[in-house]
């Protein structure tokens, strides 16, 4: 059995072809699927996918950091409300992104800190999402580390000493199709990190596994990830699938 832990199946880039991309998912071992949240305007089709899926289904709440604008604080109260009103696994995805916009990192780090409490306040994991911000994610996470501080830190491409410092703040790693790419780099030191920190994911329907890369990504491509860290790791597919997953219940608490 394998773990999607960050795939947003509820975008509308599967909206001509979702049942069938579920069933690929499915024949290729694909069984429980977690989902980030990005802001407000996600929630309902989240709700609806899981109304369809609810035995595979698993959400979280969140406000994405590229999502952090003038409107943040309303976008905040959202997800707290939505966390007072039902059962979430994770808050997420939450962190910084410099990426599209230098200009917001304040709020960025403001919303990311104050998510984190509420992660705290519930005691469930959080799912980081980094683009340029190592540093300013780091920043944050030395802030509100302690024993109940735990989660992901999705899409990881960072190098060995920032993947040691993510694991110090009790994070699992997030591992997707750039372990596939030619310039990933993570490959070339990933085997160095124990089996025990590695979960994975596919981010889909974005950042596809060779040979699909630059294509639309979907989670039954999760067994070519499964595949790549097995080479890595020289250990076959099936105890690459029974440790990410185990991983994933220590994370998720299901």
């Amino acid at each position: 059995m394998l773990t999607d832990t960050h795939t947003h199946l509820y975008s509308d880039a599967f909206d001509e072809d979702r049942e069938a991309m579920m069933k690929r998912a499915f024949a290729e071992g694909v069984q429980r699927f977690f989902i980030p949240a990005i802001d407000s305007q996600s929630t309902n089709a989240m709700y609806a996918l899981e109304e369809k899926y609810p035995d595979r289904i698993f959400l979280m709440m969140g406000l994405h950091p590229t999502s952090v604008k003038e409107d943040y604080e309303s976008e905040l109260a959202h997800v707290e409300a939505e966390f007072k009103s039902r059962t979430f696994y994770a808050v997420g995805e939450i962190g910084v992104d410099l990426y599209w916009d230098k200009s917001t990192l304040k709020i960025q780090q403001d919303a990311f800190r104050r998510q984190i409490q509420l992660a705290k306040k519930y005691k469930l994991p959080i799912v980081i999402h980094c683009r340029d911000a190592f540093d300013e994610v780091f920043e944050v996470l030395e802030l509100e580390k302690g024993e109940d501080l735990f989660g992901i830190f999705h899409c990881f491409t960072g190098t060995l000493e920032q993947a040691k410092q993510a694991i110090s703040y009790n994070m699992k790693l997030g591992i997707g199709g750039v372990v596939t790419f030619k310039n990933g780099k993570i490959d070339t030191f990933l085997a160095q990190i124990d089996l025990k920190h590695i979960v994975l994911e596919t981010d889909a329907p974005y950042l596809a596994p060779v040979p699909f890369r630059g294509k639309r990504n979907e989670s039954s491509y999760l067994s070519l990830v499964a595949k790549k860290i097995a080479d890595i790791y020289s250990v076959s597919e099936r105890e690459v699938a029974r440790i990410t997953t185990e991983n994933s219940k220590e994370i998720f608490g299901i």
